[in-house]
């Protein structure tokens, strides 16, 4: 047993007094190149502030806007379970609320922490958390206001997510900044996600399963006849999410290891967690018995976004105390073991449920 035991840290390896002592040291720091925050949204977010009373503490806040997004996969759950729907039209503004809301209060926080002077990195690390988990979550609800139904193209949107966020994660570690570009997932993707909520709440999401050649002018020709405009727009958003976002994360990180004479070389190992996470993901689906054809795919998503949120949130603790680079969490395992008992074909669909279902419950 001690052999077994040593794989896993102990509860006084996770933050050490010298980390602790980093930890009073830290400072935040951010990079905002988008146009829309300078000349509109910062605004917005400043006189949001005021509407929040000084004694509210600035993790309610962030907690009270994940809220938003959880009662958002509630109603999923209650009125659209398929994911496909169409719902009712009013379903479809509350998506796009919820997320406006969860985008507001997630800046807000911030602001409100330096308002009451009370910031603090353990507020940067609830807050970031929140965000992680927010990752699957908010991927859901768009699916839901895409009608993608439990399909892979749901699974793509939370993969594109949750890839964006982990190499942010990951080159603010290296860097020390948290830097968003001109366009950006928390601005401009965030508010083209909401306004295509709203649109399915206006024109039904069928829109979005029309012919990319009839229902995107121009462009839609560029794609194989049989795409639908929802195919084109999960294929745009890779190519942006791959040489838009991962590429300059590598970019940032390559040229912070180069001032500080670090190789970058040694950094891209540390990417090969999240490989390991997604492909875990992809196979256990892909050779499901039970996750697709009896719809348990939110059940899954929960359960490999909770993983996915506790390992980024190890590494921004990493990061806020100099500590190094952590290479996995325990929450993975499920995933990996769930992947190999489907791959070899060992499941039922009851026996793979009660895994699932064990699976969350550990991850939790």
């Amino acid at each position: 047993m001690s052999g077994i035991r040593s794989y896993f840290p102990s509860g006084d390896e996770y933050v050490t007094e010298d980390a602790l002592k980093n930890l009073r040291n830290y400072r935040y720091r951010a990079v905002d190149k988008s146009f829309l925050t300078k000349y509109l949204y910062r605004h917005y977010w400043e006189w949001a502030v005021t509407l929040f009373p000084l004694w509210m503490a600035p993790n309610l806040i962030t907690l009270t806007g994940l809220s938003f997004e959880i009662f958002d996969v509630l109603l999923v759950l209650l009125i659209m379970p398929d994911l496909e729907g169409p719902g009712p039209w009013w379903l479809y503004f509350a998506f796009g609320i919820g997320m406006w809301l969860y985008s507001t209060f997630d800046n807000v926080d911030g602001k409100q922490a330096r308002r009451t002077g009370t910031s603090s990195p353990l507020g940067e690390l609830f807050d970031h958390g929140c965000d992680a988990l927010n990752c699957t979550i908010a991927g859901i609800v768009e699916a839901s206001a895409f009608g993608c139904g439990i399909s892979w193209q749901t699974v793509t949107i939370v993969f594109f997510t949750t890839m964006t966020f982990f190499f942010s994660t990951w080159e603010e570690y290296h860097t020390g900044v948290l830097y968003l570009g001109y366009v950006n997932g928390p601005t401009e993707i965030l508010t083209l996600a909401v306004l295509a909520c709203f649109a399915s709440g206006i024109w039904g999401p069928a829109i979005w399963h029309v012919k990319a050649s009839h229902g995107l002018p121009i462009i839609g020709r560029l794609f194989p006849g049989t795409w639908e405009v929802a195919d084109a727009l999960l294929a745009l958003t890779g190519l942006a999410m791959i040489f838009g976002h991962c590429a300059i994360c590598c970019w940032n990180v390559h040229a912070a290891c180069k001032e500080q004479k670090r190789s970058f070389t040694a950094t891209l190992p540390q990417l090969v967690q999240y490989a390991v996470f997604a492909i875990s993901c992809y196979v256990w689906l892909d050779n499901s018995t039970t996750i697709f054809v009896n719809n348990h795919l939110v059940l899954f998503m929960i359960t490999a976004g909770t993983a996915f949120g506790r390992i980024v949130s190890k590494i921004i603790l990493a990061h806020l105390t100099e500590m190094p680079f952590p290479s996995y969490t325990v929450q993975m395992v499920p995933l990996a073991v769930g992947a190999i008992i489907a791959r070899l074909g060992l499941f039922t669909p009851p026996t793979e449920l009660m895994f699932l279902i064990a699976s969350f419950l550990f991850v939790t």
